[in-house]
């Protein structure tokens, strides 16, 4: 059974860091991409980042560029999160994802995505 396991969500206070990460075990695809999106209370999911885990070619919403960094260890099918300099409205349930049909026209599609982990919760305080 394919499943993605995420870790290192908690409470952190603004302006601190977190790490998130995610492993996919039995990953079913060649080649293909894993990221993350983050569903606010009382909002839809929103497409944060996403790493291509053969190429490492990375994209980012614009609201995170510059302040998260995706990596990738494509040894353990498992990227890695690091969110830096967070705020408030950052807050959210963080859920890893992977595809492998995921283009860089459809990256921020969450209909794209073939596995989801159960979701991480992440809170700044202010």
């Amino acid at each position: 059974q394919v499943q993605l396991v995420e870790s290192g969500g908690g409470l952190v206070q603004a302006g601190g860091s977190l790490r998130l990460s995610c492993t996919l075990s039995r990953p079913t695809f060649s080649n293909y991409a894993m990221g993350w999106f983050r569903q606010a209370p009382g909002k839809e999911r929103g497409f944060v980042t996403t790493i291509s885990m053969s190429f490492g070619s990375a994209y980012y919403a614009d609201s995170v560029k510059g302040r998260f960094t995706i990596s990738r260890d494509s040894a353990k099918n498992t990227v890695y999160l690091h969110m830096n300099s967070l705020k408030p409205e950052k807050t959210g349930v963080y859920y890893c994802a992977a595809g492998g049909r995921i283009t860089p026209a459809t990256v921020a599609s969450s209909d794209e995505y073939d596995y989801w982990g159960q979701g991480t919760q992440v809170t700044v305080s202010s």
